[in-house]
């Protein structure tokens, strides 16, 4: 289920028309983002805030490949990854960069640090490359594929993933020495996988084209499909915890409260052709950014809340009892609220029965879900609230 929403993320001033592709933060006050030269010269763009994204400068990048991805291990050392192998490096806040050497030619769409030395980047034509000295040599590692890796990310200092075209997803548990391939369980033509998070060991998403997101809670033994509620690509997802996680796409936002078994689409507020929001980022659980095409840039304060006469809240829903058997007992005032929606999920994130409460109705019959964990949703007008229910017998 998706629900529609106008969420409160305010458009900032770039002063640019880039197409910016990724944006990283090292505190509340300093961050990057980073994109496409801008046509007229002045080379690929990186762009310095340090009021919290009041005012941008750009930096000097001395590079006209696009930059696709920048990551900081600490305030001053920050690195970027772009076209014909570019791997950027500042070791003074921005300040000025230095080409590293990667060895590479392919297009590095996104790099990871497992610790301050040692990072990961993943590109066109499977290439998987590490750093085990802070950038001064890369590594090639066996991918197995020669498709596009869009995205990398890795749990701990030897378990990581990569996603990538034709629902590729590579999983390591030695720190790349080897890369196993999983079945994403996407079929068709628009299968490409654009971005992965995972949340714990257990646990994690990845988005890509026509609007999907898939679940793994199994390690990525094996992934199901989420219902995003969008038929257009997403490029990113985050998540600020366990389960409270975004996704953007062309001109959206998404969000979940409950991991990943509801997804509110958010109005980002921009539309147009080719407006499509690549890349998203969130300092804690209310300060968030998002950036993409033609220079925008989105920042929220309020974890992307809604707008007065939207959703004006998310909480939590009384039922009872918990564990449950047949009959579940509803705590919710619905006297003068004749519209409420109840959606049951399983543990997958699969709808298993939805149905419309009416006036004073407190009790629904769960006695046809086997024993196992589901997500109880409950919307109004107002409001939308979550609670896990254990089936038990």
């Amino acid at each position: 289920m998706a629900i529609n929403a106008n969420a409160q993320w305010t458009l900032q001033t770039s002063g640019k028309m880039n197409d910016f592709q990724s944006v990283y933060f090292t505190d509340v006050n300093n961050g990057f983002v980073v994109g496409a030269d801008d046509g007229i010269g002045s080379g690929a763009m990186i762009m310095k805030t340090t009021n919290g994204g009041t005012t941008w400068t750009p930096q000097l990048s001395n590079t006209y490949s696009i930059l696709n991805s920048v990551h900081f291990t600490n305030g001053n050392t920050g690195y970027i990854v772009g076209g014909s192998g570019t791997v950027l490096k500042t070791t003074n806040g921005g300040s000025t960069w230095t080409m590293l050497t990667s060895n590479a030619t392919a297009n590095l769409k996104s790099i990871c640090f497992t610790s301050a030395t040692t990072a990961y980047v993943v590109g066109s034509g499977g290439t998987i490359l590490k750093t085990t000295n802070s950038g001064t040599d890369w590594t090639p590692q066996t991918s197995g594929k020669t498709t596009i890796l869009k995205s990398v990310y890795f749990i701990n200092s030897t378990t990581g993933y990569a996603v990538g075209d034709s629902g590729t997803i590579l999983k390591t548990i030695n720190g790349g020495t080897n890369w196993i391939a999983q079945n994403s369980g996407l079929t068709g033509s628009f299968r490409n996988l654009n971005s992965v998070y995972f949340t714990d060991v257990n646990t994690g998403y990845s988005v890509g084209q026509s609007g999907k997101i898939i679940k793994t809670i199994n390690g990525g033994t094996s992934w199901v499909a989420q219902t995003s509620g969008l038929s257009n690509d997403i490029f990113s997802v985050y998540f600020a915890d366990a389960n409270t996680g975004y996704a953007v796409g062309w001109t959206k936002v998404l969000k979940t409260i409950n991991g990943g078994s509801t997804w509110i689409i958010q109005s980002s507020g921009i539309s147009g052709t080719y407006d499509n929001l690549n890349a998203i980022f969130f300092i804690d659980a209310n300060t968030g950014y998002t950036v993409g095409n033609k220079g925008r840039i989105l920042k929220t304060i309020n974890g992307g809340g809604v707008g007065i006469n939207e959703y004006t809240e998310e909480k939590q829903i009384d039922i009872f009892p918990n564990p449950a058997s047949d009959l579940l007992t509803l705590n919710i005032d619905n006297r003068n609220n004749a519209d409420l929606t109840l959606s049951i999920y399983n543990v997958n994130g699969e709808l298993v029965k939805t149905e419309i409460l009416s006036q004073n109705q407190n009790q629904i019959n769960v006695g046809f879900l086997s024993n196992g964990i589901y997500m109880i949703t409950i919307k109004s007008k107002g409001w939308i609230g979550s609670q896990k229910l254990l089936i038990q017998r």
